[in-house]
């Protein structure tokens, strides 16, 4: 790599005056934080991280379509290959160290395994991540989101790049990890320190890193549990950008957009995409080259400009990364007529174009009628039954266990209550954040589960079988799979895939 600055990992770095703050503050509010030495070894690992992270799940056969979009949606960085590269810029060095591309299998819950048979350095073609390895071993990794983690990112620093859980069946293997950063270096490199945020259980730990490129900050590996790059800069940061657009679809004749500006960083652009899906409305994802041809810069003001003019709210916007926020804010595009159209970003005070797009009407026409041959054949909406006493819940529930859903000629199987207990034993701690999140449960039902069963088994269990009695029909393996897809470990998903697969 050809960093500027180099950091090496072997010696402990001493804290600043800001960084001891930083500390102590994070001490304070129950977060251990802190900083370590590359190399260091903790004994804390991905076992209790991995399988409760935000990750989107394996689409089944019949919509591998939709989680391909979805994959490209989250790499705009990549060719029609698949290879991952750089964002071409007039500012970054180029790189000849050419890596040896691998291509990983993609699994359940969002997650990529590589198996590499030698030792060497290769880069994923889907992720940027770039691994170093003395011999054979398989590794498994998965992006995450940011904005669970806000808490752990304290200033001076600031979120460098995605965020990856990466795991490995034989650690000492892996001897170094490179993460994409989404930065343009130009000529200010040298004042910029780069490290990792190393997430251990409930805290994290800031590690140095070894070295840093125009691309990527490289890591030597100390244990393995989430990691993401940070950085500290003197100078106003700039980013390469992404504008992301999505358009609603409704029965009105008018247009209506949502567009998000971001920085080139994967785990952005995915906590977008999950915004957009866990909205109230309906959206297809418009597919236009997103990259930005202008750098972003954090406080620079920019308008979105539209020909033929249209209502856009608000009409300027400050840029920030918005990596470590919960809600990722839009511009709203309203067109009253529908034509085609070009939509441009303009920073405001060079009056230049940062991103520039022409829409037009096949953009999304396809789509909209699809979705209304779909509408016509769907069954029609079921009515809630009056809430049961638990006798007759319990006789319901025996009755529905071989009640088939009709739909689009495939029958599909209540789950019963021993399927039910095996995925309840398969949540791990934040199972009553995923209810509420993924499955609608209010807290008071929660609340009271807990209140009448001690044993939290149980407690899982009789969330989930609320949540079936309030599916009634549609309380099966594949709906519970769609539901879970977002926040579900592996283990959940898989066990849902066999359940679908055995009716």
């Amino acid at each position: 790599m050809s960093g500027g600055g180099r950091e090496r990992g072997s010696d402990s770095e001493s804290f600043s005056s800001d960084e001891k703050e930083v500390a102590a503050s994070s001490a304070e509010g129950g977060s251990s934080f802190e900083e370590c030495p590359a190399g260091e070894d903790d004994s804390e690992s991905s076992s209790s991280s991995s399988s409760e992270e935000e990750s989107d799940a394996e689409e089944s056969d019949g919509r591998r379509s939709d989680e391909e979009q979805e994959e490209k949606e989250l790499l705009p960085h990549c060719n029609e290959s698949g290879v991952n590269c750089p964002t071409t810029c007039e500012h970054c060095r180029n790189e000849n160290d050419q890596k040896e591309q691998v291509t990983p299998r993609r699994l359940a819950g969002g997650q990529h395994v590589v198996q590499l048979d030698a030792e060497g350095t290769y880069q994923c073609s889907l992720t940027g991540l770039i691994f170093e390895v003395t011999g054979a071993v398989k590794i498994t990794y998965s992006l995450l989101s940011w904005s669970k983690y806000a808490n752990l990112v304290k200033k001076p620093w600031i979120v460098g790049g995605p965020l990856f859980d990466v795991r490995c069946d034989s650690a000492s293997a892996l001897t170094s990890i490179q993460f994409p950063h989404s930065l343009c270096l130009s000529d200010h490199g040298a004042g910029m320190a780069f490290k990792v945020l190393h997430i251990k259980g409930e805290g994290a730990a800031i590690e140095p890193s070894a070295d840093y490129s125009a691309s990527h900050v490289k890591w030597v590996v100390s244990s393995l549990s989430p990691v993401g790059p940070l950085i500290q800069s003197q100078e106003p940061v700039q980013y390469h950008g992404a504008v992301i657009l999505y358009k609603v679809v409704d029965e009105h004749p008018s247009l209506s957009f949502r567009v998000y500006v971001a920085t080139n960083n994967d785990s952005f652009i995915k906590d977008i995409s999950r915004a957009v899906k866990h909205s109230n409305k309906k959206f297809i994802k418009i597919d236009k080259p997103p990259v930005c041809q202008k750098l972003l810069q954090k406080g620079k003001r920019y308008r979105l400009v539209c020909e033929p003019e249209a209502e856009v709210t608000p009409e300027e916007i400050e840029f920030v990364d918005g990596s470590l926020l919960k809600l990722k804010s839009y511009i709203e595009v309203y067109l009253e007529k529908p034509d085609d159209f070009t939509m441009s970003l303009v920073e405001l005070e060079s009056d230049a174009t940062v991103w520039k797009a022409k829409l037009r009407e096949s953009d999304w026409i396809h789509y909209d009628q699809n979705k209304n041959e779909q509408k016509r054949s769907t069954i029609s909406v079921k009515k809630r039954k009056p809430t049961l006493s638990i006798l007759e819940e319990d006789e319901l529930c025996s009755k529905k266990q071989k009640t088939g859903n009709a739909a689009d000629g495939i029958e599909t199987r209540i789950l019963t209550d021993q399927q039910l207990m095996v995925i309840a034993k398969l949540f791990g701690r934040q199972w009553r954040e995923i209810a509420i999140e993924c499955l609608q449960t209010e807290m008071k039902d929660i609340e009271q589960i807990q209140a009448t069963e001690e044993e939290v088994n149980m407690q899982k269990f009789l969330m989930l079988s609320k949540w079936r009695d309030r599916e009634q029909s549609n309380g099966t393996a594949e709906t519970l799979y769609r539901s879970l897809q977002e926040k579900a470990s592996y283990e959940i998903l898989q066990a849902l895939q066999g359940f679908s697969a055995r009716c």
